[in-house]
């Protein structure tokens, strides 16, 4: 080997060992960084001799990467739903001590009425009763304004991740721009990969998202469902959110692209992301479980209806229970949607306001055809009776509620608390599976992309020998040069 190709050898040497020295220290800088991954500088031997950096690669694994995106958003739709169930559960069921559940109030209601039957006579005790059949119309009307709160906090949440996800499209687009031009050029894009990753990972956090990679790393992003996100350019997501939420109103769809990706009447739905877990809440989960409170309503003022005792056959009139429509029986057969929310006791029995709360005992709430204690005997028991019967009768209920289809008042109140509990303990087993799993990729994917000091450590001794090695060779030619110069002269 001539001199002057050791030369050029040990100069390559020197200046690939200079950018391997600084893409070490650039990886050791970034370890302090959410999402970086380890950067490598690839050196290729030159035709004759010598080396020479070929660009700088990460380290990263497209499998890895894809099973930690779907892990997130699996995570983000579970806790999102988890949450919201919560919430209702806490103000609705959770508290034995204060029970706030209809069952409760309703098994409540119950021995009230069988006391009063054992002393019909008893004014304390029927107004006992009055105060029981309130605090059942209260938990009834609570609870459905805490379902249409929880839908309209979903609803307002779901506002919230559209523009997030407008957002992180825009600045998809400007990391996806530099990318392709730097790809074309040869220049160094491993940062903003890094950075386009992390925009895809904070992305699917809001909604499912599926993406492809086509020439010079241009990268297209789809949802879950096929939905285009993202080509070339981003595409308009929107969503008019609702300021109030009432049972019978439906909130409005979150639109990709012009195409509706959430509600009942999507083609293409989303299925995970924090944005499929809200609409699951507020389009399904709570939308069921209002249907159950005005199941329960129903059969309240069902059960507490006053007949005609004339023989006329005049229709069934609200009793002790009313609601907006009243003093007409809710329809049968169908789910009478916000029922739960606007049932209360009558005012004519309530003591406090002038009412007589003997009428459960006697009826005539409805005036002198509905009175079953025609002889206004005090000991007369029968209509209090009948109605205790009644709560303890088999009815059926509308199988769309999804409790049970048919059994007593309180069975099925009691099957809407189990429903509701089952949604819970459900949703939180696959929210913590999901957690898991997401961390068991994320660790999986930080093995393969990480950072690591000590191998870091390692390589920089080992750059620095490689570094040494080429410095005493060039000053060896040096001194031989020399020599040979001194000799020539």
């Amino acid at each position: 080997m001539s001199l002057t190709i050791a030369l050029n050898s040990a100069r390559s040497s020197l200046m690939a060992s200079g950018i391997q020295s600084s893409v070490i220290s650039r990886n050791v800088a970034g370890t302090q960084q959410e999402g970086y991954s380890r950067k490598n500088a690839l050196i290729v031997s030159q035709p004759g001799s010598g080396v020479y950096v070929n660009g700088i690669q990460r380290a990263a694994s497209a499998g890895l990467f894809n099973n930690v995106v779907k892990a997130v958003a699996n995570t983000a739709q579970q806790d999102a739903l988890y949450n919201g169930l919560q919430k209702v559960a806490a103000v609705t069921i959770d508290d034995p001590e204060l029970d706030q559940s209809a069952a409760a109030q309703l098994a409540k209601l119950k021995s009230a009425m069988q006391q009063y039957a054992s002393a019909p006579d008893n004014v304390t005790l029927a107004q006992a009763a009055v105060t029981a059949a309130q605090d059942v119309a209260k938990s009834l009307n609570d609870a459905t304004t805490t379902v249409q709160k929880t839908r309209s906090e979903a609803d307002a949440e779901m506002a919230t991740s559209v523009r997030t996800i407008n957002e992180l499209l825009v600045q998809f687009e400007e990391v996806n721009t530099a990318i392709v031009k730097g790809s074309i050029s040869g220049a160094d894009v491993t940062d903003h990969l890094d950075t386009r990753d992390a925009i895809i990972s904070r992305l699917s956090q809001e909604m499912g998202v599926k993406f492809t990679t086509r020439a010079n790393n241009d990268m297209v992003i789809y949802t879950d469902s096929g939905v285009t996100l993202f080509e070339r350019t981003a595409r308009t997501v929107t969503f008019e959110p609702t300021n109030a939420f009432t049972p019978s109103l439906t909130g409005n769809a979150v639109i990709v692209d012009g195409v509706p990706v959430t509600g009942g009447n999507s083609p293409m739905p989303i299925g995970s992301g924090k944005l499929a877990g809200l609409a699951t809440l507020r389009d399904d989960k709570m939308v069921t479980y209002q249907n159950q409170l005005d199941e329960i309503a129903r059969g309240v003022i069902e059960v507490f209806a006053e007949s005609d005792q004339t023989g006329g056959g005049g229709p069934d009139r609200t009793g002790l229970f009313t609601y907006a429509g009243g003093p007409g029986m809710p329809a049968t057969g169908v789910i009478n949607t916000g029922l739960a929310g606007s049932i209360r006791v009558t005012d004519l029995v309530d003591q406090g306001i002038g009412g007589n709360p003997t009428l459960i005992r006697d009826g005539g709430i409805n005036g002198p055809d509905y009175v079953y204690n025609a002889g206004g005997e005090a000991g007369f028991f029968a209509r209090i009776q009948g109605l205790v019967d009644g709560m303890g009768a088999t009815r059926p209920f509308d199988p769309d509620a999804l409790g049970k289809p048919s059994g007593t008042l309180i069975d099925f109140a009691g099957s809407s608390v189990s429903w509701l509990e089952a949604q819970r303990k459900t949703v939180g087993a696959e929210a913590s599976y999901n957690q898991t799993l997401l961390e068991r990729s994320a660790d999986a994917l930080s093995n393969v992309n990480g950072v690591n000091m000590d191998d870091e450590m390692a390589f920089m001794l080992q750059v620095e020998r490689t570094f040494a090695a080429s410095s005493k060779l060039i000053a060896t030619i040096d001194q031989m040069l020399q020599s040979l110069l001194q000799a020539v002269r």
